[in-house]
């Protein structure tokens, strides 16, 4: 019986990943909440952890899942056998189990598990490589970004475990890793993604849609990135403005450019659509904060900026594609209900409620406000499992 289960679950890779991407983010939020509130010890440092686990364990999971799925049809390349991506799936649980364990027990542990993580993330990006490198398909652009952001991730990563040894640049190689990470591998590998499936899904549900983005998109985005990572690296947000300008101008103008029919479309689009209207959002809050440096206005931000793209764009998008790709090849029609649309709407409160935490860094809300939205996440993430991860762990 188990057998005949496991042959299910495993038929398609999105299943596995999907699977445990999204209990492991339950578990660690509940661990990082029980941390702040002062109920475990995980470090000296339970703000570096959450950043680590969220920028190269948890994220990229989801969307790894995706793209094992995607990848040969964008490549028109066949299918990934579950043989291979199923030992993927086995390595990426046992370092995350392992992360997670050795945040609870002892955290210097933690380096091991990390260095499996990286060997497995090197193999995704070998497959994926070996994909794109095979293919004679004519339109290889997408794919080609999608691998220079996991490049960038895998570099990043291993910066991070560098700078995890105690000398003299060790603080600054961490801050560069974190920023790197967030920036040129989260975030554009998730646009990059985006960039190429919003305007296909919305064409294809909206007759007449035409796909109209600038040419040299993810060139332009990628350097713009760069530039911000590297005014990231001299921890003064007074310089941010410098690469947030040019970025949510850049945005702004591009999403006025793709001209989303949004009065015209079904509300899972309209999911994917909000995700991407939190990067010009993202950018313009921390313009925001740069003036406000500038200013010498005494007032902080914390982590505002951060959190609005981690919960905006990445979490929202991840949601409706999670969402779309379950239903979808399960047999079932992707829609979202009124159930869905309540988690999404749910999620944006999330996302306003961490930003309202950040603005109350010097007061006695902040912790409370903080644990709030960590509940307040913890519990959309169960929501939207108690729908959606049946279905994934029926397998097909």
């Amino acid at each position: 019986m188990f057998s005949s289960w496991l042959k299910k679950f495993s038929s398609q890779p999105h299943q596995s990943f999907f699977t445990f991407g999204i209990i492991f983010l339950i578990l660690f939020m509940s661990l990082f909440t029980a941390a702040y509130m002062g109920l475990l010890n995980i470090g000296y440092s339970v703000l570096t952890y959450h950043a680590y686990v969220m920028v190269f364990v948890l994220f990229i999971q989801f969307f790894l899942g995706f793209l094992y799925v995607v990848f040969p049809k964008f490549l028109m390349q066949s299918e990934i056998p579950s043989s291979i991506y199923m030992k993927h799936f086995y390595l990426y649980f046992i370092s995350s189990f392992g992360i997670l364990i050795s945040l609870i027990f002892s955290s210097s542990v933690y380096i091991l598990f990390s260095l499996l993580l990286i060997f497995v993330q090197i193999l995704s990006f070998k497959l994926l490589f070996d994909m794109h490198k095979k293919s004679i398909s004519l339109s290889k652009n997408d794919t080609k970004w999608i691998l220079i952001s996991y490049a960038s991730g895998i570099i990043s990563h291993i910066i991070y475990l560098i700078s995890i040894f105690d000398f003299e640049y060790n603080t600054i190689l961490q801050r560069i890793s974190l920023n790197a990470g967030f920036y040129l591998f989260l975030f554009a590998l998730i646009f990059s993604i985006a960039q190429r499936m919003v305007p296909f899904f919305t064409r294809g549900k909206t007759p007449g849609y035409v796909i109209n983005k600038s040419k040299n998109l993810m060139p332009i985005v990628y350097s713009l990135l760069v530039f911000k990572v590297i005014i990231l690296s001299f921890d003064n947000s007074s310089f941010n403005i410098l690469s947030d300008l040019p970025l949510f101008v850049f945005f702004l103008r591009e999403l006025i450019k793709w001209n989303f029919p949004i009065k015209n479309t079904i509300p899972i689009m309209w999911i994917l659509y909000l995700a991407i209207f939190w990067i010009p959002i993202g950018f313009l809050l921390s313009i925001t904060e740069s003036l406000v440096s500038i200013l010498d206005i005494d007032f902080y931000f914390e982590k505002a900026v951060l959190h609005t793209f981690a919960l905006g764009f990445f979490l929202t998008i991840l949601i409706g594609f999670g969402t779309r790709v379950i239903l979808g090849h399960s047999g079932r029609t992707p829609s979202a209900n009124k159930f869905t649309i309540f988690i999404f709407i749910f999620v944006q409160f999330i996302v306003l409620m961490r930003i309202i935490a950040s603005l109350f860094i010097n007061t006695e809300l902040y912790i409370n406000t903080l644990v709030l939205s960590s509940f307040m996440l913890i519990l959309g993430l169960l929501l939207w499992s108690s729908k959606y991860l049946k279905i994934l762990l029926e397998g097909k």
